[in-house]
């Protein structure tokens, strides 16, 4: 009897393996097609100077990675691409966060704001870069008559390579708050009631029950989170090239922008590949040393 269960154990376990496997094996051909492949050719890629048309290619070694280490423009962008990642972190999580609490808080009198508050994740990134370039024009923008009449002249946002960086931070954080919004608001609704009950019933207010129970019960959530806005921070490029292309003079250059232009624009094929290889380290390394981070100061126990 026991050997017959344990055949019947077995079959079920290989059973249960091989529909696994049939049902992961789309997925795995896909992500070593369009990944693991593309990624192997772009690090070939950056052995050779090339123009992406010509049929022969000239190999340079490692010529393309030591024009890369004294690039200028390159450190700008990934500085660019740093302030993005701080100033996401820093406005998006608490903003998403605060919004998330008001409409758990709300329940169903306020269904309709959040529908309301996503809209901006509802519309592409290309629309949205259209959208804020009208906005922020200096002559015929939304802010323009009032920012002449308090001052007599307007900014202009896309166009002053100080303030250009911020103008399009600002419109990052509006457009991507809203879902962290929703992904803390499902967080919320995943915390056990009775923990919320005890708390209230102890004497604790609701801020103390967000800050000593909720927010440690969420560490998880909270981690994903910062480590999602970090890697997508570090790989914006569609909004960005809409609203300046990496100008005025560099100002809004990112790493993804910079590789394009490299790649095709002046057709400096090789260069781009070497541009978008040190991309992928960069994310990869970042990503990897955060989750590390997290775990080695002993926060990261419920990171899943």
């Amino acid at each position: 009897m026991i050997s017959a269960s344990y055949t019947l154990g077995r079959d079920r376990q290989r059973s249960t393996r091989v529909t696994a496997v049939l049902l992961l094996a789309p997925a795995f051909f896909f992500i070593v097609v369009f990944l693991l492949v593309s990624i192997f050719n772009s690090i070939q890629l950056s052995a050779f100077d090339w123009n992406g048309a010509d049929a022969v290619k000239e190999f340079v070694g490692l010529a393309n990675w030591g024009a890369l280490w004294g690039d200028e423009r390159f450190g700008l962008a990934l500085l660019n691409n740093l302030r993005i990642v701080a100033f996401s972190i820093a406005t998006q999580l608490p903003i998403g966060m605060a919004l998330a609490l008001l409409l758990y808080k709300g329940g169903g009198r306020v269904t309709l704001l959040k529908v309301v508050y996503f809209l901006p994740m509802l519309m592409s990134s290309v629309a949205i870069g259209f959208l804020f370039r009208s906005i922020f024009d200096p002559e015929f923008g939304l802010f323009a008559p009032l920012a002449r009449a308090l001052s007599g002249t307007s900014p202009d946002f896309l166009g002053d390579p100080k303030i250009a960086i911020y103008s399009v931070i600002f419109v990052i954080c509006w457009q991507f708050t809203p879902f962290y919004m929703i992904y803390f608001l499902a967080g919320l609704n995943t915390l056990p009631e009775d923990v919320h009950e005890a708390a209230i019933i102890d004497g604790a207010s609701e801020s103390r029950y967000f800050f000593s129970f909720a927010l440690p019960m969420m560490r998880g959530i909270l981690y994903n989170a910062i480590v999602m806005s970090m890697v997508g921070s570090l790989k914006y490029f569609d909004l960005v090239y809409v609203m300046t292309e990496g100008g005025p003079s560099g100002s809004t250059e990112l790493m993804a922008t910079y590789m394009y232009k490299n790649a095709f624009t002046i057709m400096k094929m090789g260069y781009g590949s070497t541009i978008a290889t040190a991309m992928f380290a960069i994310v990869t390394a970042a990503s990897l040393g955060t989750l590390w981070a997290l775990k080695r100061n002993g926060r990261g126990e419920s990171y899943e």
